[in-house]
């Protein structure tokens, strides 16, 4: 055990240290650069296209085997919006301080353009499966982007497998046991605390309980196909973004003169705070480091700009214009992490548990309940019930989010009846999740999550000409009104389907 610890921790430190962080943020930086800081320059036309048609245009499906644009958007904030918008916030804060939630900024604010151009990519390199809808992700534009280049056939391929194996082996840890887990703790530890402690085959029934309750209920939504899964991701994300958004305003209306001191102490420790009480937290330079690495760290947790997990459903869009759907990209970082995360992070930052002076976790704090304390101090035990509430739903539609990734990538790899096999892998692992205790899994799995950056991000970066010939063809023609043939798909055959599409005025 000692020995997968030590492996483990060494392949972490490459996949989320100093280069893999390095790779993520230079992609962010080139894909802003090459697109002309789209996300700035053009922040009225992707608010328009995306929230501005959420009850209208964007729910309407023009294609049987696709999802509608904000369907296909539900279910990828479906395993976006998690654990990571509370308890990863409240981790990068105690180990970075106050300065982690600049960086988580700075993160969101590269990470725009790089989903952005993952979705390009993702729509351009689609294709049916033999059920007849649709299928990307990186691991075809991997395969057929990447591998187009001379000489890079085989190794895009291997490129494509690769992130696929790694996104399996995600899917089972972060994607489903750990949050299982965290579930199974926060809800038996607030709300059945006083149940006494009973074992059934050495676990406890009660842990055991929950996880077959929610096995239950994963494998009724799951099992119904990705379009059961949108559509109850279509209710529930609005649902719970705006209740907890709303909980989180109530707590920062009860502290809003203490708004200025918040915001002064992100950005004064945003390149790490000074060292106080005998040196007790580590050289400047080190603390830099941490919040720097923890933030943008954080930040990639809870939006996965960069993992090109979330590509896979923004391909199954009934949209035809790849730029189209980067759009929805750019939005889907913009709620998750400027929106979501920054919330928590003044509730957390305000709630007087952490010293904005020196940027400490007061005596008696951790990262596990740093939020619950936040919301308990100002709204009392309702506020901590409100956060365990918000946790479950949120951990529980990250599960829901996974599967569909973890399915798609076996589809890839093994077909679509491999897909199906997994669904039931993946839901008996929930009981797993339930009832374990060792945090091996979950740090093993993080591992993982963080190499299926790396292959996905040398695809974005080998692809960047495409993503600038795509992105100017779409300003040409939607926003500057020339006539000239757009760019659609790599496919001849789709190409003229969607151009057929468009005339029509499907897209």
């Amino acid at each position: 055990m000692e020995t997968v610890v030590r492996i483990n921790d060494a392949v972490n430190s490459f996949a989320w240290g100093t280069f893999g962080l390095s790779l993520l943020l230079g992609t962010g930086l080139v894909c802003t650069l090459i697109t002309g800081f789209f996300q700035i320059t053009h922040v009225r036309h992707w608010w328009r296209g995306t929230f501005g048609i959420m009850n209208g245009k964007g729910r309407v499906i023009n294609d049987s085997g696709a999802l509608s644009q904000f369907r296909a958007f539900c279910t990828a904030l479906c395993a976006t919006i998690g654990t990571g918008n509370i308890a990863g916030v409240s981790t990068a804060i105690c180990v970075g301080g106050p300065g982690a939630v600049f960086w988580m900024w700075v993160a969101a604010f590269f990470g725009m353009m790089v989903k952005y151009s993952e979705n390009v990519l993702g729509i351009y390199y689609r294709r049916r499966n033999t059920e007849g809808a649709w299928s990307g992700g990186p691991m075809y534009y991997l395969q057929d982007g990447f591998g187009s280049y001379r000489h890079c056939k085989k190794a895009g391929r291997v490129l494509g497998i690769l992130f696929c194996i790694f996104t399996v082996l995600a899917s089972f840890g972060i994607g489903n046991m750990g949050q299982i887990n965290k579930i199974t703790i926060n809800f038996g530890e607030t709300f059945l605390s006083g149940v006494e402690e009973e074992l059934f085959l050495g676990f406890s029934r009660v842990d055991l309980a929950i996880g077959l309750v929610l096995l239950v209920i994963a494998a009724v939504i799951i099992m119904g196909g990705f379009r059961r899964l949108a559509a109850v991701s279509e209710k529930l994300i609005p649902f719970m973004s705006v209740m907890y958004v709303i909980g989180c305003l109530v707590v920062i209306v009860l502290h809003i003169f203490s708004l200025p001191e918040v915001f002064a102490s992100i950005f004064r420790f945003a390149l790490g705070p000074q060292a106080v009480a005998g040196g007790a937290a580590g050289s400047a330079v080190q603390l830099a480091f941490n919040t720097i690495k923890n933030g943008c760290k954080r930040g990639v947790f809870s939006n996965e700009a960069g993992l090109g997990s979330s590509v896979m459903v923004h391909s199954n869009t009934c949209a035809r214009e790849p730029v189209k759907q980067g759009l929805w990209g750019i939005a889907e970082v913009f709620l998750d992490t400027i929106v979501i995360c920054t919330m928590t992070a003044i509730v957390v930052l305000s709630s007087g548990a952490i010293d904005l002076n020196t940027g400490l976790v007061n005596e008696g704090v951790n990262d596990a309940t740093l939020v619950a304390h936040a919301f308990r101090a100002s709204l009392g035990r309702p506020g901590e019930w409100f956060v365990v509430v918000c946790i479950t739903l949120f951990a529980f539609t990250t599960v829901m989010g996974w599967s569909y990734y973890g399915a798609k990538v076996t589809e890839y790899l093994f077909g679509v009846f491999a897909a199906k096999i997994y669904r039931v892998i993946f839901l008996l692992l929930i009981v797993f999740g339930a009832v374990m205790e060792s945090n091996l899994a979950w740090d093993i799995s993080d591992t993982f999550n963080g190499l299926m950056m790396i292959p996905n991000l040398i695809g974005i970066l080998s692809l960047t000409p495409l993503t600038v010939k795509l992105t100017r063809n779409y300003v040409d023609r939607r926003m500057k009104g020339r006539d000239i043939p757009p760019i659609l798909s790599y496919d001849p055959d789709i190409q003229i389907e969607a151009r057929t599409a468009i005339r029509k005025g499907m897209d």
